[in-house]
């Protein structure tokens, strides 16, 4: 009789992320140039302005996340923390004079020339901290009591970020992720409808806060038309980007709405220079892309080697999943404008530098599966 042979077991190493993450990053990459060229030459005598800084970025951020994924993600367990505090410290920095104004919005802060966003880092630190909270408190979070305690160490973060920055959409992403994590995290559903309720009143007492029943904001939303001077403009000229693609588009590089008519149109409303150049179809093929990618993501957290490694994927798919909702969202129109970039696509060398980091972490803890 043979002896048993010893059963060697094999890393795993996702390679559809990977692909999918080089192909979106080389698709984002093509559409802010064609949206981005014409604005860049006007304002900067180069046209290819843009595309250079964010071509830069995710260079950067590609070495950050190759890096990343080679490195046992156990070891990044002290990242959490010291991220939380870094990001709360970077966020009252933008009050100070290292504060940076654009376009009307003190979001950045410039240190040794390089401008970064504290909201960016501030979603990544939650991600960390409560994957590790999180398998601390495993055995207890099925208690109300537990959860409340969790759900809290985003508020001060959310709270930073709309209050010192103004900027509402990435307040909810925090929130956001942080409501995702727990409850899947939790088998007892029912604490997430009393957390729900109350984060929709207080999205909705903010929105309808202001002059007369609703604000401006709201009111544009509602009534883009009456407003296209004004909050709606931006909305109405998306709209009608979308609009004018029909089902296959006018062509790459044939928007016109990218001729100035949509402001600033490499940021928040790329999506709707896609819709018109590469038509209905490709707005669908930008989404189930993105489909894909969440897809593969659930498949490494069901199989992640333990509920530390899973909850740093179901956060990173959360703040993925969010951000993506928003952003279409808001370019149809569906919610108030709350300028969210897509990820991936939209121009932002902080937002590509910090979501390659998170799928070198994804990456990371796809490579510690174990294949018998």
């Amino acid at each position: 009789m043979l002896r048993g042979k010893r059963r060697t077991r094999k890393s795993y190493f996702d390679y559809s992320l990977m692909f999918l993450i080089i192909f979106m990053l080389a698709f984002g990459l093509l559409m802010l140039y064609s949206t981005s060229s014409y604005n860049a030459a006007i304002e900067y005598g180069d046209s290819t302005f843009y595309l250079k800084k964010q071509f830069f970025s995710t260079l950067l951020g590609l070495f950050v996340m190759f890096v990343v994924a080679n490195i046992d993600y156990h070891k990044f367990t002290w990242t959490g923390t010291v991220g939380y505090v870094v990001s709360l410290i970077l966020l009252f920095l933008v009050m100070s004079p290292l504060g940076k104004t654009v376009k009307g919005a003190r979001r950045w802060i410039v240190i040794a020339g390089i401008s970064i966003q504290p909201a960016e880092v501030a979603k990544i630190s939650i991600i960390m901290l409560l994957a590790l909270l999180i398998n601390n408190n495993r055995q207890n979070i099925r208690k109300l009591s537990v959860t409340a305690k969790l759900f809290f160490f985003c508020l001060p973060l959310a709270a930073c970020i709309m209050l010192i920055t103004n900027n509402m959409s990435s307040a909810l992403i925090v929130v956001g992720i942080t409501f995702v994590m727990l409850f899947v995290a939790s088998p007892k559903y029912n604490h997430y409808v009393i957390l729900g309720v109350a984060g929709v009143t207080v999205i909705c007492a903010y929105l309808f806060m202001g002059s007369g029943f609703r604000s401006e904001r709201v009111d544009a939303w509602l009534d883009p038309e009456s407003y296209a001077s004004g909050k709606g403009y931006q909305t109405l000229q998306a709209l009608y980007a979308i609009g004018s693609g029909g089902l296959t588009g006018k062509g790459l590089g044939q928007s016109v709405q990218k001729l100035g008519y949509v402001p600033e149109a490499q940021n928040d409303m790329i999506f709707s220079i896609i819709c018109e150049e590469l038509g209905l179809f490709g707005g669908i093929a930008v989404i189930l892309l993105f489909l894909l990618m969440i897809w593969r993501f659930l498949i490494i957290a069901n199989n992640a080697e333990d509920l530390y490694g899973s909850m740093i994927v179901i956060g990173v798919m959360a703040h993925i999943s969010i951000q993506v909702l928003l952003n279409i969202a808001v370019v149809t129109n569906v919610l108030p404008n709350t300028g969210v970039t897509l990820p991936f696509i939209s121009y932002g060398g902080t937002s590509i530098l910090f979501l390659l980091t998170e799928m070198g972490l994804v990456l990371s803890v796809s490579k510690r599966i174990k294949l018998e």
